[in-house]
């Protein structure tokens, strides 16, 4: 493997890394602190990518198809919260992976009849339709880096937001002991809407950033849902940071697993999550 070859797969393993990121980062949050097993959350990724081919196509533009798109969600996020995940907060575990695993098979009927059972292209757009040169027959597309860039600018939000600010002092004192952080006055329903609302929009972001690159079809969020609770797994469960380096591990070890080992590719990041829970069983990091 020559030096272009090499950085090509490095940027790509990172871009893979960070979108996972952004989706496991909303799960990790929604069970973390809110103790919800939630198994309809590619569902929501899937989301996104059908918002953002329906928006494009409407306003002409992607930027605004994931900004409209965004929105969308996490109204969709608090009305979802609203009618289901609050009165699950306190029920079994079990009981929560029946609900959303019903939730998949909704989503999946609703997906068939409001777009149908066809594969959809999303246009890359025009501005970013273009690629910088490595070598004289290999270059990278700068849609590529857009995407790395939007989810770095979302993972330094997203950690803002969680340090620094008064909500996010909130949502740390309701993930650490929910009962005391009442008793002083957090109203833990509304900041339980707001991080699961939160969780859907960064996992449709990450669909409808997605969906130039992969496009839009039946289906997807399975095969990201199950990486998604890898990364979580591999990160430690309620740990943000842990999810974005465990991602960025899951993004190298599945990118160049499947350049150099192919063979074996597809049990590449299964061992790495086996070999961290043999050395760390909590995760990477804690809560």
């Amino acid at each position: 493997m020559d030096f272009a070859t090499f950085l090509i797969q490095l940027l790509n393993s990172v871009q893979y890394g960070l979108l996972l990121f952004m989706l496991a980062a909303g799960l990790t949050l929604i069970f973390g602190i809110m103790g919800v097993v939630n198994l309809a959350h590619g569902s929501f990724y899937m989301l996104g990518a059908y918002l953002g081919y329906s928006l494009s196509g409407h306003f002409g533009s992607l930027t605004l198809a994931i900004l409209g798109g965004a929105a969308l969600a996490v109204m969709f996020g608090l009305a979802l919260e609203w009618l289901l995940f609050r009165h699950f907060y306190h029920r079994d575990h079990l009981d929560q992976v029946l609900l959303t695993f019903g939730l998949i098979y909704i989503f999946e009927e609703l997906r068939s009849i409001l777009w149908g059972d066809d594969v959809h292209g999303v246009p890359i757009p025009k501005m970013l339709d273009w690629s910088i040169p490595l070598t004289d027959t290999l270059s990278y597309p700068v849609y590529r880096l857009f995407m790395s860039a939007v989810c770095i600018a979302l993972a330094v939000a997203l950690y803002l937001l969680i340090s620094k600010t008064r909500l996010g002092m909130k949502i740390r004192a309701g993930a650490f002991n929910r009962d005391m952080a009442e008793s002083l006055g957090v109203n833990i329903k509304l900041i339980h809407a707001i991080v699961f609302a939160l969780g859907v929009g960064l996992a449709a972001v990450a669909g409808m950033v997605a969906a130039p690159v992969s496009s839009v079809y039946p289906n997807m969020g399975s095969s990201v849902l199950i990486m998604c609770f890898v990364v979580v797994v591999i990160g430690g469960i309620g740990s943000v940071r842990g999810a974005l380096i465990a991602a960025l591990l899951v993004g190298l070890v599945d990118t160049f697993g499947k350049v150099l080992l192919p063979q074996v590719a597809g049990m590449l990041v299964y061992m790495l999550m086996a070999a961290v829970l043999l050395w760390k069983p909590e995760g990477l990091f804690k809560q």
